[in-house]
């Protein structure tokens, strides 16, 4: 690509998986978000629920005087809490809604753009139609908060659906169902898809991407393991080439091609494209950073 990579995306970080220590919401918030707000490679940074309002505040201030663009994850919430959008008791749906709506507050303060969060667990075949019908009230019903208060667009992540998370959202046709009926009533709602999850789900990128191309906002470059007797096997996000993994260079490109030939990467969209990478116990999270952006430079010279 002859092209610099910044005309096309927006280089981000999926900061809570890279300092997984964070994921709680406390830890060593500033030292680390100034480590990236200082590194030119990128320009996005996609955060989670930070505890202290102080440190809150000051990470936000860091954000925007590093001119980084914001995401905010819900996930380790999401996951920790065992929330449930799309949940058949309404209880446990509502419980789930009103603390995602608690943090699209948090979102809003901190400038976010988007407001990832992802589905239940998949509840069988029988089950499944209803917990659709529940999880796109649930979306519909988060993007109208949002939406209200002038706040980020609500962005469901597609998860693999047997092998680690085994969350209904989902194969790419349910996700492009589920976008097009949130749509038809909501403006600020979107999809995100994650190169990690597409073997997950037994997919290659354009039967992944080209379902959901309409409904596109965000991607992810992060890696999975297969082979049940490797480490970080499942949905955890291990470093490019670790052993018994599955996204390397090759799948890379493969990926960012068809984002390029959706027309997903442009310079009039440059969309928030974020690495989601996990250091394994005893990895080094800052070398873990630099693994992703040296394949990034070596896929992005290839596309």
């Amino acid at each position: 690509m002859d092209k610099p990579m910044d005309a096309f995306l927006r280089m981000g970080l999926v900061h809570f998986m890279a300092f997984p220590a964070l994921g709680g919401g406390q830890g060593p918030w500033e030292e680390t978000v100034r480590t990236i707000a200082l590194d030119p490679f990128f320009t996005a940074l996609e955060i989670t629920h930070i505890v202290d309002d102080g440190e809150r505040a000051r990470v936000r201030d860091l954000l925007r005087l590093a001119n980084l663009a914001v995401g905010f994850g819900a996930h380790p919430t999401i996951l920790g809490g065992k929330l449930d959008i799309n949940s058949l008791d309404d209880a446990v749906r509502a419980s789930a809604l009103a603390k995602l709506k608690e943090l699209l507050d948090e979102a809003i303060f901190m400038g976010a753009e988007s407001f990832v969060v992802l589905s239940g667990k998949d509840p069988g075949d029988q089950a499944r139609p209803a917990a659709l019908d529940a999880l796109v009230r649930s979306l519909s019903e988060l993007c109208v908060y949002s939406a209200e208060r002038g706040g980020p667009k609500v962005v469901a992540e597609v998860f693999d659906r047997a092998v680690d998370k085994c969350c209904l959202l989902g194969p790419a046709d349910l996700a492009a169902e589920v976008a097009r009926r949130v749509s038809e009533s909501q403006a600020n709602f979107g999809l995100l898809v994650d190169l990690s999850h597409i073997p997950l789900l037994g997919e290659s990128p354009e039967q992944a991407l080209i379902p959901v191309e309409s409904w596109l906002t965000g991607a992810h470059l992060g890696n999975a393991v297969l082979d049940k007797t490797c480490a970080g096997h499942g949905d955890n996000h291990p470093i490019f080439g670790s052993p018994g993994s599955v996204n390397g260079l090759e799948e890379m490109v493969a990926f960012l091609r068809t984002l390029m030939q959706i027309g997903f990467l442009g310079p009039e969209r440059r969309p928030m494209v974020s690495f989601e990478v996990k250091p394994l116990p005893g990895q080094d999270s800052l070398v873990v950073i630099a693994n992703a952006k040296r394949m990034m430079n070596a896929a992005w010279a290839l596309v």
